[in-house]
């Protein structure tokens, strides 16, 4: 097959920054310029990731309840993503917040719309009282399209951690989208080990049949303390699973869970069964979710309404966000290829 499209997949966990007082807004904005520029973004593009989590931040501290900022490199392309999320109290005049100059009280930029004038891609969802998740995509003029594909991703370490032994990737070939979920045994720097070299090993050919890959990824991790992983592929009208221990994938209509899969019993780089691909019955509309055991999975037994509408990359967010274990490392990545971001 073809040479993938996408970049390496990056080794660092989403920065988490808790909005609980005005000098996190500060913080979020060293993350955004860093996170920049170690994505290679030129010019004045930093400057302005570290202006759009200002004012994201700034509008936490104001105004929101349980705020935290999340800022990571794309999933595909290269480019910076900022994503707010918090529990209430909701927004009940988004489109006049859209506005460009548009602010509640001042703050260092020109509030929301200056956000949504400033990124190449901004998209919200709020509802009233249960809260609001914002993700602002920031890339080169050349990348723009990468901005607007509905996939994301987020991945933090469990508390007082600071590396994660979870990890994930998605690559486009032309096999369709393949998406690696890791979850390395335990949490710490062995565990972060082994999920980054499953990552590795999954960029050199992420187009290989699924078995094949994840074969190929159990013998990489024979020489760690193993992991958990899980293979998507989403193609024109399918999508296969295969996978090994507990990464759970999930299909959502904007209604309801429409499918719900495990991986066989077994650790990758330990002791695994022969892999088995199953296919998933598939229609446009679909998001596909990966997700490790870190997120709590009864959050799919009534799932919210308003979690299941939202675009992938702010569903991956919210359910950070609203149902990790902060006690392990969590991580979900969301796909749509269908839709498309603002």
């Amino acid at each position: 097959m073809g040479r993938p499209l996408t970049l390496p997949p990056a080794v660092y966990p989403s920065a988490y920054i808790p909005v609980d007082h005005y000098s996190a807004v500060h913080l979020a904005a060293q993350a955004a310029r860093s996170v920049a520029r170690r994505c290679g973004l030129q010019g004045a593009l930093p400057d302005q990731a570290a202006v759009i989590a200002s004012e994201l931040g700034s509008n936490l501290a104001k105004h929101a309840v349980d705020g935290a900022l999340y800022v990571q490199e794309l999933p595909l392309g290269r480019g910076v993503e900022i994503i707010a999320a918090d529990r209430g109290p909701g927004m009940p005049e988004l489109r006049r917040c859209l506005a460009d100059g548009y602010t509640t009280t001042e703050t260092l930029g020109a509030g929301m719309g200056g956000v949504n004038r400033i990124a190449t891609s901004f998209t919200v969802r709020t509802h009233e009282p249960g809260g609001t998740v914002a993700c602002a995509r920031l890339t080169s003029p050349e990348d723009a399209g990468a901005a607007r594909r509905a996939v994301g991703a987020v991945c933090v370490p469990a508390q007082r951690e600071e590396v994660s032994g979870d990890a994930c990737a998605a690559a486009e070939t032309g096999s369709g989208l393949t998406a690696i979920m890791v979850d390395g045994l335990g949490h710490g720097p062995e565990a972060a080990e082994a999920a980054q070299i499953a990552l590795r090993t999954f960029a050199r050919a992420p187009d290989q049949p699924l078995p094949g890959l994840l074969t190929t990824v159990h013998r990489a991790l024979r020489r760690s303390r193993g992991a958990a992983v899980g293979l998507l592929r989403l193609h024109a009208g399918r999508a296969q699973y295969c996978g090994i221990g507990n990464v759970r994938c999930l299909t959502l209509t904007q209604r309801d869970i429409q499918h719900r899969l495990t991986g066989q019993p077994g650790v990758a780089g330990l002791e695994m069964p022969q892999p088995l691909t199953r296919d998933i019955p598939w229609e446009p509309h679909f998001t596909a979710l990966l997700h490790t055991d870190g997120i709590d999975h009864r959050w799919a037994y009534s799932p919210d309404p308003f979690l299941v509408r939202l675009p992938a990359p702010l569903l991956a967010t919210a359910l950070v966000h609203g149902h990790r274990r902060s006690r392990d490392d969590a991580t979900v990545l969301a796909a749509n290829l269908h839709q498309r971001l603002s």
